[in-house]
């Protein structure tokens, strides 16, 4: 099996960041798979569809195709990587990630994806669930505070609301049915509180040195 990095965490905790550079770095894949249900809502908000309905965001999730293209995400070919940005589709992206049938789907693609090549793959149950095997697993945390400032100043948003939003979607997160956000028992806990982009990314790629070296 491919090296799979395993990075998983709350929202705002730094993944994105970390996990792009660190891919970059290692001359691996970089994975978003926060991006694969973001394009699957975003598609499902192009039809019309209605988001409440479980059965019918599954069926559109097992239509997806995602790949990952030079900095680009392509769902079914077409490229939607401004488009899925958008605040309203990250707030959708977060309720149809909570269907078992949804995040079954997109497991499926994550592990096709993966299999693919070695890999720096972030999200909320990678380690857990995704690649439980994985031999790099990572979790990112920070304080409540500083994931409100972070995604505020990433959105240009109201620290106010982020923070409101981050805690909604932490509890979503948290108390779903389906692969819940946590930490894998073998995962290495970093608290990027206190640290720059470049320290979390150093302290990364020393836990990839020691998990590869044998």
């Amino acid at each position: 099996m491919p090296v799979i990095v395993a990075i998983d965490g709350p929202g705002g905790s730094g993944k994105s960041t970390v996990a792009r550079a660190v891919a970059q770095r290692l001359g691996y894949t970089y994975i978003d798979t926060g991006a694969m249900y973001r394009s699957v809502a975003h598609w499902a908000m192009e039809l019309g569809m209605d988001l409440e309905d479980m059965h019918r965001m599954e069926q559109l999730a097992r239509e997806t195709h995602i790949e990952f293209v030079e900095g680009r995400v392509l769902r079914n070919g077409v490229d939607v990587s401004t488009e899925i940005r958008q605040p309203v589709v990250s707030d959708a992206a977060s309720k149809i990630a909570a269907y078992p049938g949804v995040r079954r789907a997109m497991r499926e693609e994550q592990r096709r994806i993966g299999a693919a090549g070695p890999a720096v793959m972030e999200g909320r149950d990678i380690g857990t669930v995704v690649f439980p095997e994985a031999r790099v697993k990572v979790f990112l945390d920070a304080s409540a505070e500083i994931r409100a400032q972070r995604r505020a100043a990433e959105l240009g948003a109201p620290v106010e609301q982020v923070a409101k939003d981050l805690a909604g979607r932490d509890t979503r997160d948290r108390t779903r049915a389906e692969a819940p956000l946590m930490q894998a028992p073998d995962a290495e806990y970093v608290d990027t509180s206190g640290l720059s982009a470049t320290d979390v990314e150093e302290a990364v790629l020393k836990i990839v040195r020691k998990r590869t070296s044998n």
